[in-house]
């Protein structure tokens, strides 16, 4: 069967599909965080031009929809730019220090709300799977010389682009590497075009998800293929976890509403009930064993946490520190509350940057859950709030937007009314989407 050829159609389109799939060659020249947040910007004033440009006589397929879970989200993110200076001035920081984080938030939190709000433009969720297994293809065929380059004792970086001028992070966010040695226990791990190996162990997890609803079979499962070993070759923990389970737990939430399912619940429940004590003593003992995998991280991420769960209570618990200072000694001089989106926003924007995260994640969540019972993109868009959920407690998800803004695209993408309708005519006639069964 030949390969349905789908190709971008308009100005949005165009630059989600390049974006997406010349990734590598954005990560070979070190632009992947300049792409990331440039993209974000360039598309946000489009659609601010073409709702400039909205009318009554602008076609209903045309008419450019933003749903009350996205204004959630731009409320949300607005409100981490209020902590944010409001942070700085409590803690007598100067306007300068005020003007670079408000560039970072622009790079970073920022793109939390414009990304899902992008998704609000004429955006297929079929180009989003088809350059989503594409992208993840690449990443299965790059793999295989990575993993080579460990063997034959090839060096772990290459150079570190001329492009960190521009600024950013770190050197990491700029770094060609053919993988890297954990320093906790000497084994190697990849971490593609991430600046971590967790990082990419997240990403695989964004895009397992719009990879499953790709319609070509070959490509599919190539994508597949692509992300799991992703997430066995980054060695991270919270990948492993996450795939299957947000797999598994978006097969339930997807059909809450058929009778069988709330039937099955009830049953559940009880079975639950009678079995609590059981259930925890499973949890702990599983907790354990994900601690001992990794000590030497889980110590230090635990330390971080304390660390910045005490300053954020004794210091600064209404609009935090307003900056990222460096740990002590024990955790490694790593920045406080780093490697947790939760405590890092309890300690740099209090608990008003704290809510401005939960309150959003929770309504798109519920938005989602809605939807996705009438509609396939919903479901994904699901899948994706899931998973981010899941990474707020490894990873500080404002400096890695940058990475899995597709996600965030699906999500805006997955609120649009047109794809509930397009699933009632589904519900009329199956025939129309025989794909469906992938994660209905």
């Amino acid at each position: 069967m030949k390969r349905e050829n789908i190709q971008p159609q308009n100005f949005a389109e165009r630059i989600v599909w390049f974006a997406i799939i010349w990734t590598y060659w954005f990560y070979v020249i070190g632009g992947l965080y300049i792409v990331g947040a440039a993209v974000a910007w360039i598309l946000f004033f489009h659609l601010c031009r073409e709702l400039w440009k909205q009318d009554e006589q602008t076609p209903q397929e045309d008419k450019i929809e933003i749903p009350w879970s996205i204004w959630v989200w731009i409320g949300g993110m607005l409100m981490m730019e209020v902590a944010l200076v409001i942070g700085h001035l409590d803690n007598y920081l100067g306007l300068g220090e005020i003007i670079k984080s408000t560039i970072g938030w622009a790079k970073g939190w920022a793109l939390l709300a414009l990304y899902p709000l992008v998704g609000c433009l004429k955006i297929r969720p079929e180009l989003m799977y088809r350059a989503s297994a594409l992208v993840c293809r690449t990443s299965l065929l790059v793999s295989i010389p990575l993993v080579l380059a460990f063997y034959l004792h090839l060096p772990q970086k290459l150079y570190v682009s001329p492009l960190r001028a521009v600024g950013g992070p770190s050197d990491a966010f700029f770094e060609v590497m053919l993988y890297e040695i954990d320093p906790g226990e000497g084994k190697p791990r990849w971490r593609l075009y991430t600046p971590w190996a967790p990082a990419a162990g997240f990403v695989a997890n964004i895009y397992f998800f719009m990879v499953i609803q790709e319609k070509d079979r070959k490509l599919r499962w190539l994508g597949i293929a692509g992300c799991v070993v992703i997430c066995q070759i980054s060695a991270s923990r919270l990948a492993l976890i996450c795939l299957p389970a947000v797999w598994l737990m978006s097969l339930y939430m997807s059909k809450l509403s058929r009778p069988l399912n709330l039937i099955a619940s009830g049953f559940a429940s009880f079975f639950i009930s009678i079995s609590t004590s059981q259930i925890s003593e499973a949890i702990q003992n599983f907790s354990a064993m994900f601690t001992a995998a990794r000590k030497d991280s889980s110590r230090v991420r635990a330390a971080l946490g304390r660390i910045a769960l005490y300053r954020w209570e004794k210091e600064a618990p209404i609009w935090g520190h307003g900056v990222v200072v460096k740990g002590p000694h024990m955790v490694e001089f790593m920045p406080i509350g780093s490697h947790h989106s939760w405590f890092g926003l309890l300690y740099v924007k209090g608990i008003v940057g704290y809510l401005s995260l939960a309150i959003p994640l929770g309504c798109e969540f519920l938005h989602m859950l809605y939807l996705s019972q009438r509609s396939i993109p919903a479901k994904v868009g699901l899948c994706m709030v899931m998973v981010l959920f899941f990474y707020t407690f490894g990873e500080n998800l404002e400096i890695l937007a940058y990475l899995f803004w597709p996600g965030l695209v699906m999500i805006g993408i997955g609120t649009q009314s047109k794809h509930i309708e397009k699933e009632k005519d589904h519900d009329e006639n199956p025939a129309i989407d025989v794909y469906s069964e992938t994660i209905s």
